[in-house]
Order: structure tokens, then C-alpha cells, then sequence
């Protein structure tokens, strides 16, 4: 199995500096890309001093993660993608348990590794922790994270399992069916791309996993943090683009509950005086509105199932109900 790391770079120079030679140092049985979304820092030409190794893919734009991916990975020939953000530590053989998963099952196609705080190594990270998880109105959380809650990690997540989506900090998935779900939704630039992905690839039957055995650390934030308003509009729109494309059952009353979330989460930030988030939101569901016509056309086009979720409602749970471990969660 040929595995090809990719990693997408945008004026990146210091973390390529400061994370690049552990995926070097750890993953000598895979090829290893970086695909640059038209930096203009000196970041390429120090790949080519410093790493000569590394195969490098220039993009004539800065795409977002969506489209650069998607531009990238045209130019790479491998069994197995591995989207890697240029802020991860990889550890010794992460690889192994990876390629073994793909082995064991043909219909497992697309995997992540355990994700651990990379300031705060004891505890999970945001990102993707160890697994994603989806509720019936689009909110995301994980094994070890939901919302902004981390958990310490003790073992307690260490069990392969299916899950619902994958981290796109660090995803593996067969180029095949990179290929056959049409890689990402160019539209999304950044946030929430992988899951929407991910949705579309369990519709057709495929199955995505977390495998513990392999640990990756991640900064987090390295791009957009959780304080910037953009980060915030495009996880509320992109979110809605994503229900829209994959859910399934009643659409209609679906997105007008969730709506209504969003309305209750904008109320929020403008009790905490974070006006340019409230102002984010707005923006993301006209947006929205805006795009509407050609995101239903596009679920014309696609598979929708239903979903068994883990919770249908993470808010009640999470707000209400005071349960703020993955643990603590039934099956809804």
C-alpha cells in the first residue's frame, strides 16, 4: 500500500521548520508532499534548502484548504491519501496501525489517528481528538472534546470504532474514493469541509475509523482561532451547506430548527459583547440563503440516509443536561 502525506501550505515557513522533520523522521515508508496554496513568504524555497526530499506541488492560488487539497492531490499517485496539517507532530510508527486498518477491511475508507493537545499532551485536542461524532442538526463533538470541553486522556478512548467523521488535521482516506465522492466542496474554502466529505462517503456504504493505536499532537488554530469572526461564519454556513447536502428525513424541519440554534447561539455572543461574531452569523445565513437554490440542487445529486446518531441534540445535552464527557452520552 502506497501512502503519500500531503501537507498544505500557505506562508507556513515556521511550522514546516518546526513540525516537518518528525513526519520525515517517523514516516520513511511513505512519499511526503507539500502542496503550496501560492504562498508569498519564502516558505517553498526553504523546502527546497532544507528538505530536498519533499516532493513540492504548487497551486496558483489560495484556494482554502477545500480547493487546494482538491488541486493538489490531482498531481499525487498513491493507495492512500494522508491530509496532514502542517501544524502536527507525528510519533514513532503512527503509520503501522493505519496501514493495517485499510488491510484488514476494504470497506474502511478513511481513518484517523488519535489527536492529542500538542501544548498540553495529556489531553485531547480540539480538532478531532479520537473520533467524530455528528447530532441530527449538524453540530459536531468527539470522543475526548465537545464543545469546549477536553478531556484527559487515560486510555478511556483507546478502542477502534467507527465514527462519523474524521479530522481533517490529520486524514487518511483511499485516493479511489477521494476520487469517487469528488474530494471536497470547493465552496466550503475552510471548516467543516472534511465532515461534509466524510458524510457523503458513509451515504454511499463506505465506513470511516479512529485508530488510537497511532497519536498525532496538534497546535490548533494555527490558521483561523477560535477568536476570529471568519472562523465563526464559516463553520455556522458551511455547517448549514453540509445538512442541506447529506441529511437525511424531513430537510425542511431540520434546518429550521437549526436555524433557530443559531439564532439562540448569536443572542449569546451578543450577551458576551462579541458583536463581530453575532455579525458573523448573520452574514453566514444570508450567505446561505444566497446559495440555497444551487445547494438543494446539488442533494438532488447525492445520497441521503439516516443517520444513527450518537445524540440527537448535543446542545441539550452539553447545556442542559450538564453531560460534558463523551462517556456520559446514550445512544438517542
Amino acid at each position: 500500500m502506497k501512502i503519500a502525506i500531503a501537507i498544505l501550505n500557505w506562508n507556513g515557513k515556521a511550522l514546516l521548520e518546526q513540525f516537518l522533520p518528525s513526519v520525515l523522521l517517523n514516516s520513511e515508508e511513505a512519499d511526503i508532499y507539500v502542496i503550496d496554496n501560492a504562498s508569498t513568504d519564502d516558505s517553498v524555497q526553504f523546502i527546497k534548502s532544507q528538505f530536498p526530499t519533499v516532493h513540492i506541488i504548487l497551486n496558483s492560488e489560495n484556494g482554502g484548504y477545500a480547493k487546494g487539497y482538491n488541486d493538489g492531490l490531482k498531481h499525487i499517485t498513491a493507495d492512500v491519501y494522508c491530509l496532514l496539517n502542517s501544524d502536527i507532530e507525528v510519533t514513532p510508527n503512527w503509520l503501522t496501525p493505519i496501514r493495517a486498518a485499510f488491510n484488514q477491511d476494504s470497506k474502511t475508507a478513511i481513518i484517523q489517528p488519535k489527536i492529542l493537545d500538542f501544548k498540553n499532551k495529556d489531553y485531547f485536542e480540539y480538532a478531532g481528538a479520537s473520533g467524530g461524532f455528528i447530532d441530527q442538526y449538524g453540530y459536531p463533538f468527539c470522543r475526548g472534546r465537545i464543545f469546549d470541553t477536553l478531556e484527559k486522556d487515560n486510555g478511556q478512548y483507546n478502542s477502534n470504532i467507527n465514527i462519523d467523521w474524521a479530522t481533517g488535521a490529520c486524514l487518511f482516506i483511499r485516493s479511489d474514493v477521494f476520487k469517487t465522492v469528488n474530494g471536497f466542496d470547493n465552496t466550503f474554502f475552510a471548516h467543516m469541509e472534511e465532515i461534509d466529505m466524510c458524510w457523503r462517503t458513509r451515504n454511499l456504504g463506505y465506513l470511516i475509523n479512529c485508530i488510537p493505536a497511532s497519536v498525532v499532537y496538534h497546535v490548533g488554530g494555527a490558521t483561523l482561532n477560535a477568536s476570529n469572526p471568519k472562523k465563526t461564519y464559516l463553520n455556522f454556513r458551511n455547517s448549514l451547506f453540509t445538512l442541506v447536502k447529506n441529511a437525511g428525513g424531513n430537510i425542511c424541519a431540520i434546518i429550521l430548527i437549526r436555524m433557530l440554534l443559531d439564532g439562540i447561539a448569536g443572542i449569546q455572543f451578543l450577551l458576551q459583547l462579541k458583536f463581530n461574531h453575532f455579525s458573523a452569523i448573520i452574514h453566514a445565513h444570508f450567505s446561505f440563503y444566497k446559495q440555497l437554490s444551487r445547494v438543494l440542487k446539488e442533494r438532488k445529486t447525492l445520497i441521503q440516509s439516516q443517520n444513527h446518531y450518537k445524540t440527537k441534540l448535543i446542545v441539550w445535552d452539553y447545556f442542559v443536561k450538564k453531560k460534558q464527557k463523551f462517556s456520559e452520552l446514550k445512544n438517542s
